[in-house]
C-alpha cells in the first residue's frame, strides 16, 4: 500500500504546531504559527475562502476572514481541527484528493515552522518521499514563470527538469525535497547550489517570489 505522504505531514505539522505555540515565526512573510494554522483550517472548512486564495482580486475576503479565524478560535482548538482532517462535506474529504492537494502544501508549511525558527536542520526524508515531491516539482513553474532565466532543477542522481525557457540558463542543485522549497519562495531557507551563466544567478541571487 502506498504511503499516504499527505497524512503523515498532516500529523507531524500538528504535532509542531502544539509544541511551538501560536506565535512562533514562520517563513510566511507576516504569518505567525496562529496565522499559518487558521489558514490551513480555513482552506479546508470553507468553501467561500478558496476563490480568494487563487484570485489575487478576492483576496481581502479571503485575508479577513483567515484573520477572524485567527482571533475568534483558540490555537489548541484550530490545531485539533486541522490535525483531525476535513470534515465530510469538505471537496478536500474526497477520495485521492488529500494525497493530491495536500502532499506538497503539508510539507512546504511543516518546514515553514521548522525553518521559521532558528538552530533548524534539514530532516532527513524517506526516499519514496523526496520521488513524490520531485514528481510534483513542475508546480514551480508558476510561480518561477516571469523570471528572465531558463531554469532546470537537478538532483543527487543527475535527474533534471526544466521549469522555465529563455533567457540566461541556470542550474539549481539539491534534494527534491529542497528544490521544491526553492521554486516556491523559500529560496532563503533551502539547501540547494545554484550555478551557471552570471547573469542568470545574479537575477536568481536577487528575485524575490513565494510567500
Amino acid at each position: 500500500m502506498t504511503q499516504n505522504w499527505a497524512r503523515a505531514e498532516r500529523l507531524a505539522l500538528g504535532a509542531l504546531l502544539a509544541e511551538t505555540g501560536p506565535d512562533a515565526p514562520t517563513l510566511c512573510q507576516g504569518w505567525t504559527t496562529a496565522d499559518l494554522t487558521a489558514h490551513l483550517v480555513m482552506r479546508e472548512r470553507r468553501v467561500d475562502a478558496g476563490p480568494g486564495l487563487i484570485v489575487p482580486l478576492l483576496s481581502g475576503y479571503t485575508e479577513r476572514l483567515q484573520r477572524r479565524i485567527a482571533e475568534q478560535t483558540p490555537f489548541p482548538r484550530l490545531v485539533e481541527m486541522f490535525s483531525q482532517g476535513p470534515p465530510a462535506w469538505s471537496p478536500f474529504a474526497l477520495p485521492g484528493l488529500d494525497k493530491a492537494a495536500n502532499t506538497v502544501e503539508f510539507f512546504v508549511h511543516h518546514e515553514d515552522v521548522r525553518r521559521g525558527g532558528e538552530g533548524w536542520q534539514p530532516r532527513e526524508l524517506p526516499a519514496a518521499m523526496e520521488e513524490q515531491l520531485w514528481r510534483r516539482l513542475k508546480m514551480g513553474r508558476f510561480t518561477l514563470r516571469r523570471l528572465p532565466v531558463e531554469i532546470t532543477m537537478t538532483d543527487p542522481d543527475g535527474r533534471t527538469q526544466r521549469l522555465t525557457k529563455g533567457g540566461r540558463q541556470a542550474l539549481v542543485h539539491g534534494l527534491p525535497s529542497e528544490l521544491l522549497l526553492w521554486t516556491l519562495g523559500r529560496k532563503d531557507a533551502a539547501r540547494v547550489e545554484v550555478t551557471g551563466e552570471a547573469e542568470a544567478v545574479n537575477v536568481l541571487a536577487q528575485g524575490r517570489w513565494g510567500p
